[in-house]
């Protein structure tokens, strides 16, 4: 078993923990939410032993061994490179940090303390994302990588209405590319390494976060195009479109179904069986490589994790999308 310790009390930290227990490996010992209130419903909700608002005592307990984080993204990279000096392993949710700068750091912080570092993006770990790697030779040459997520967000009626969640608030490194977008592009960085060209644009909202946007990615003998969106909805599957044939993958985000559609108009399905609970496979493979000491993710890598919010910072940059932890 290894002993963790959750860091942010929300609905995503729930279903980890409802996952994480069914890999059997997975022993929750502490929780730190920044106010005691929420701390205490939370250990009891989730019978956990230790509660700490206090995130240096937090670090110095010798009461677990390892880290989920999902506290707001801007709060991202001080939680964990706290949590990794002192020698924690981390899995943190997705986006990882806010910007390139804060990334290089939480690795450096993971290689000097030689603790794991993961960046908790579910989707990549799927079987059904296995299926799409280890079938993607079957297209031919490839030609483009289509990936949308657009979901309007309930929250989005309470911003119209001058109410700025946190959803919508640029303080907390938010908006549609990060929360979403981050979706389509880290499946891209996996499959297809780093691009050539990033072109960008989006709707920005007054309140400093992009509601919506779109990104042409150029590479030598292919391009991707994404969307993405915090305000309108898409139902559109993805595609990696090849010379021979397609992939239809129903949901980037999280892959359910996925077929192969040939040129002569056959159809091979590769849908494979997957826990209801999908952030099981990100548990497991955390749990994977603190136990056989292998300091990262050979698919939720650090490169791949750089890549990604290379991007990420690009499509910022020339939709003039600017956080306040970029001027840290």
């Amino acid at each position: 078993m290894i002993r963790f310790a959750v860091i942010g009390t929300n609905w995503i930290t729930e279903e980890f923990i409802h996952a994480a227990r069914e890999t059997g490996e997975f022993d929750l010992t502490a929780v730190y939410s920044r106010t005691e209130e929420k701390a205490a419903e939370f250990a009891q909700k989730f019978d956990i032993k230790h509660r700490f608002t206090d995130l240096d005592a937090l670090v110095q307990s010798e009461e677990f061994d390892a880290v989920y984080i999902a506290s707001p993204n801007s709060l991202h990279a001080e939680y964990a490179i706290h949590c990794m000096n002192h020698g924690k392993h981390v899995i943190c949710e997705k986006p990882a940090a806010s910007n390139t700068a804060e990334l290089t750091a939480m690795i450096q912080a993971a290689r000097s303390n030689e603790v794991v570092f993961m960046e908790a993006l579910k989707s990549t770990l799927l079987p059904n994302f296995k299926a799409i790697q280890d079938n993607l030779h079957k297209l031919g040459k490839i030609r483009r990588y289509f990936a949308s997520y657009c979901q309007y967000s309930s929250r989005y009626d309470a911003y119209k209405q001058g109410t700025v969640l946190n959803a919508f608030n640029p303080i907390f490194s938010n908006g549609s590319i990060m929360d979403l977008g981050v979706y389509c592009i880290y499946p891209l960085a996996v499959l297809f390494g780093a691009p050539d060209r990033v072109q960008a644009n989006g709707v920005l909202l007054e309140s400093g976060v992009d509601g919506e946007g779109s990104l042409l990615l150029s590479y030598k003998e292919m391009d991707a195009i994404i969307m993405h969106s915090k305000i309108s909805s898409s139902y559109l599957p993805a595609e990696i479109q090849g010379e021979n044939a397609t992939m239809v993958i129903d949901k980037i985000n999280q892959p359910e179904k996925v077929e192969i559609r040939y040129r002569d108009g056959s159809v091979e399905d590769l849908t494979q069986v997957q826990a209801v609970r999908n952030m099981r496979y990100e548990a497991e493979e955390f749990i994977r490589l603190i136990k056989t000491k292998t300091l990262e993710s050979a698919t939720n890598s650090h490169a791949n994790s750089l890549i990604t919010v290379g991007i990420i910072d690009e499509a910022r940059k020339q939709m003039g999308l600017v956080f306040p932890a970029d001027r840290k």
